[in-house]
């Protein structure tokens, strides 16, 4: 599979080739020896994706350097980009969101223990339960205010005190 990578980066203008050629063929083959443990369909699968990868990005690159722009055509499921998906605090606030939701579980179920026998109504209680929601939730958002324009204070408007032109010499 290595060689046929290798044979398909000839589809990439030379230019492009001689920078990326090297980086490329490494970054497949540490790629290629993850695939390599997973299942016949898995190793099929990763095949096809770096087949389409290649021929999509090269035809993009030639498309580029004849209109001269790279936005006339997208490959967005294709194309090979080096950022993250999701930024890295997405897992730390997707780890909060499922705590929530757990607790939010647990608490139906002793809602439901509580009063499934019909010995009262949960009505009287909820009232308070949601102005405390709505006052942990103001108090929370008013904390993160707080660090952002202290944040804000520290760094940005000192800048927007700067005076281009002036040569200070102390």
């Amino acid at each position: 599979m290595l060689s046929f990578y290798r044979l398909l980066l000839y589809l990439y203008p030379s230019l492009y080739r001689r920078e990326y050629a090297d980086e490329m063929t490494s970054v497949f083959r540490d790629a290629q020896a993850e695939a390599s443990n997973g299942n016949f369909a898995e190793r099929i699968s990763f095949r096809a994706r770096e087949s389409g990868g290649l021929v999509a990005g090269a035809l993009r690159e030639h498309i580029g350097i004849i209109s001269g722009s790279y936005r006339l055509i997208s490959f967005t499921r294709f194309d090979m980009r080096p950022e993250f998906r999701f930024p890295r605090s997405t897992v730390f606030l997707m780890s909060i969101i499922f705590v929530g939701v757990i607790l939010a579980l647990e608490k139906a179920n002793t809602i439901q223990v509580k009063y499934a026998a019909g010995a009262g109504s949960i009505w009287p209680s909820l009232p308070w339960f949601l102005g405390l929601t709505f006052l942990f939730i103001c108090a929370t958002v008013l904390v993160i205010l707080g660090i952002l324009f202290a944040l804000g204070r520290s760094g940005a408007h000192r800048l927007a005190n700067i005076q281009p032109g002036t040569n200070r010499t102390d």
